[in-house]
C-alpha cells in the first residue's frame, strides 16, 4: 500500500504521525546510544544525516509513541528522559567571524529557553555553552546528549576565501572546544559533516571521538540498502526497471553494505523519470574550479586510489582531489586492501547519476561554447547508432574546431598536455556509455572501449605535432587490443584518432573494422 513520500522531511516526528515511508534506522541509533559515547559521521549532503540525527534526539528525549513498531522499541529504557542540546549550521550562509558569533549565540539561547534552563548571559561563548552544559543536567538528572547538525557548513561556504574559512574554523573550535571539558556532564554526543575536518584544526583536544564515517557495520546508517527498496518502497518499484533504478542511483558504500541515495530514489518514485536528482541540488562550485585548477586527468577520476590517511585529510590549506570527491560522495569505496597493515582503498564512481552528471558539468567548464557542447554530445549519440564513421571524424574535428584562438591563449587548461585526450574522453562519459579505459596513464593519451549498440569501438587517441603519424591505430593492432573481445561475437570497430597540438586539430582519423563472428 503506497504511503506518503517524505521529500525533503527531516523530521522523525513528521515521517511517523503522517504516515510516511519509513526506514528503520533504529538499530543503528540503538547500537550507538548503548555501545559509546561520542561519535562522527561524514556523509555526502542528503544523504539522510539530519533525519537520523532527529530519530537520535526523539528516541533520547523518551518520545515512545513514535517508536512504536520499530525495532528500538521494546529494547529501550524509555523512563529515562535525557535533556537534548541541538545544534545546526544547516540553514543560511555566514560570511564573517561576528555574524558566526551571533549565530552560535542565538542557538544556545534557543536551547536554553527550549529547556527552560536559567543562567547567566553575559558570559563569552564557552562560558554559555559550558553553563547550559552544567545546568542541564542538574535540572533534568541525566547527563545531557548534544547532537551537532552540519558542523563544518560554516568553513565549506568560504572554503574559497580562505582567510574567512580559518576565521570560521576558529570560532567553532571555539565552541566545540567546550565538549572535551564538559565530559562530566555529557551523556552523548553526535556530530554530523560533510567533510571530516581534521580533529586538530577544529576539535582541539577531543581525541575520543569515534569516526565512524568509513566503517562497514555503518555502511547503511544513511540511505537505502537493496533490502529497503524491494520491501519498504515495493509499492513504488512497480513499472520501473529494477536493473536501471541500480545502475542510476546504487553503489555508495564506506566498506560494507553499499546504498542508494535517498534523495534521488525519493524523487525518482515521484517523478518516474531517470534524471540526476541530486547532483543537480547543489554540485558545489568550487569542487569542479579545484578539478580545473589542477589540471585533473579526467579518465582516471574514476579510479583514483588513496590510503586510510590521505582519505580522511582534509584541511582549509590541504585538500587533496581524493579525499575532497569521496566526501563529497563523488567517489565512493570499490575495494580495500590490507597491506603490511596499512589500509588502502580503490575509489569508483558510486553510479551513473555522478559518472555521466560530473563529465557533462566538466565538459561543459571545459569547452567554450555551451550550446557548440550540447550540439556534439547529441551528434556523438547518434552517430555511433547508425556508425557513420564519416560523421564521426567530422564530429572529432568539430569538438576543438569551434574553439576561438583566444581562448586558447588565455585559459591554461587548454595548454595542459592532457586537455584534448580529457574532452574527447568526457564527451563519451557525458551520455554516460560503457566505457572502459585499458591504459590511460599517459596524459597525452589515452586507450579507450566503448560497448553499445551491440558493438565495441576501441579508441586510441594521440596527441601529434602537426602531421598524422598513422601510430594511433597501429598502436591498438600492435598491442592485439581486440583479442579479448572477439569471443562475444560482435563487430568490433579500431578507430585511432590523432591530434595536432600545434593545428588544434584532428589531423588523423583511421579506422579499421573487425568481423562479427567468434
Amino acid at each position: 500500500m503506497s504511503k506518503k513520500l517524505p521529500i525533503g522531511i527531516q523530521t522523525f516526528r513528521e515521517i511517523r504521525e503522517d504516515d510516511c515511508y519509513y526506514v528503520d534506522k533504529t538499530a543503528f541509533a540503538l547500537k550507538l546510544a548503548t555501545e559509546g559515547k561520542y561519535y562522527f559521521l561524514s556523509r555526502p549532503r542528503r544523504f539522510g544525516k539530519s533525519l537520523f540525527l532527529d530519530t537520535l534526539a526523539e528516541l533520547f528525549a523518551g518520545n515512545e509513541a513514535l517508536f512504536q513498531g520499530l525495532y528500538c522499541h521494546d529494547k529501550w529504557d524509555w523512563t529515562k528522559q535525557y535533556p537534548v542540546i541541538r545544534i545546526s549550521f544547516g540553514g543560511g550562509v555566514l560570511h564573517t567571524r561576528e555574524a558566526l558569533d551571533k549565530r552560535i549565540q542565538d542557538i544556545l539561547r534557543i536551547n536554553r529557553e527550549r529547556l527552560a534552563v536559567d543562567g547567566p548571559q553575559n558570559l563569552d561563548i564557552p562560558g554559555l555553552f559550558g553553563e547550559l552544559l552544567r545546568r542541564a543536567h542538574q535540572k533534568y538528572g541525566h547527563r545531557v546528549v548534544v547532537l551537532i547538525d552540519e558542523y563544518d557548513k560554516p568553513i565549506l561556504d568560504n572554503i574559497t576565501n580562505p582567510d574567512i574559512a580559518r576565521q570560521m574554523r576558529d570560532g567553532l573550535r571555539n565552541l566545540y572546544s567546550v565538549i572535551k571539558d564538559s565530559d562530566a556532564f555529557i551523556r552523548f554526543a553526535f556530530l554530523t559533516c560533510v567533510s571530516k575536518f581534521s580533529k586538530v584544526s577544529l576539535f582541539s583536544g577531543l581525541n575520543n571521538l569515534e569516526d565512524i564515517t568509513v566503517n562497514a557495520v555503518y555502511s547503511a546508517i544513511c540511505g537505502y540498502s537493496e533490502t529497503d527498496v524491494e520491501t519498504v518502497f515495493a509499492p513504488e518499484v512497480e513499472g520501473l526497471d529494477r536493473n536501471k533504478i541500480r545502475d542510476w542511483y546504487n553503489g555508495y558504500s564506506w566498506l560494507g553494505e553499499p546504498v542508494y541515495n535517498p534523495f534521488d530514489l525519493l524523487l525518482l518514485f515521484r517523478e518516474r523519470q531517470f534524471k540526476p536528482f541530486w547532483f543537480e541540488t547543489g554540485t558545489p562550485t568550487f569542487l569542479i574550479d579545484i578539478l580545473t585548477e589542477r589540471h585533473a586527468w579526467l579518465p582516471e577520476l574514476g579510479r583514483l586510489e588513496s590510503d586510510a590517511e590521505l582519505l580522511s585529510t582534509f584541511d582549509i590549506d590541504d585538500m587533496p582531489t581524493e579525499a575532497l570527491m569521496f566526501q563529497a560522495g563523488y567517489l565512493t569505496i570499490d575495494r580495500e586492501e590490507n597491506l603490511g597493515d596499512a589500509y588502502f582503498y580503490r575509489l569508483r564512481f558510486p553510479n551513473r547519476e555522478v559518472y555521466q552528471s560530473l563529465y557533462g558539468r566538466l565538459l561543459r567548464t571545459w569547452t567554450p561554447d555551451a550550446q557548440a557542447e550540447v550540439r556534439n554530445r547529441k551528434s556523438l549519440y547518434r552517430l555511433l547508432q547508425s556508425n557513420d564513421f564519416e560523421g564521426l571524424q567530422n564530429l572529432f574535428t568539430a569538438f576543438y574546431a569551434g574553439i576561438p584562438h583566444d581562448w586558447y591563449r588565455n585559459n591554461p587548461i587548454a595548454q595542459y598536455e592532457g586537455y584534448y585526450a580529457s574532452v574527447f574522453y568526457s564527451y563519451f562519459a557525458a551520455l554516460g556509455l560503457n566505457v572502459t579505459l585499458e591504459d590511460s596513464t599517459n596524459h597525452g593519451r589515452i586507450d579507450m572501449t566503448v560497448h553499445f549498440n551491440g558493438q565495441i569501438y576501441l579508441f586510441e587517441f594521440k596527441v601529434v605535432e602537426l602531421v598524422p603519424e598513422g601510430k594511433a591505430l597501429k598502436q591498438l593492432k600492435d598491442k592485439n587490443y581486440a583479442e579479448k573481445y572477439k569471443a562475444e561475437g560482435v563487430p568490433i570497430h579500431l578507430i585511432g584518432v590523432e591530434f595536432s597540438k600545434e593545428s588544434r586539430s584532428v589531423v588523423g582519423f583511421d579506422i579499421e573494422t573487425l568481423g562479427g563472428s567468434a
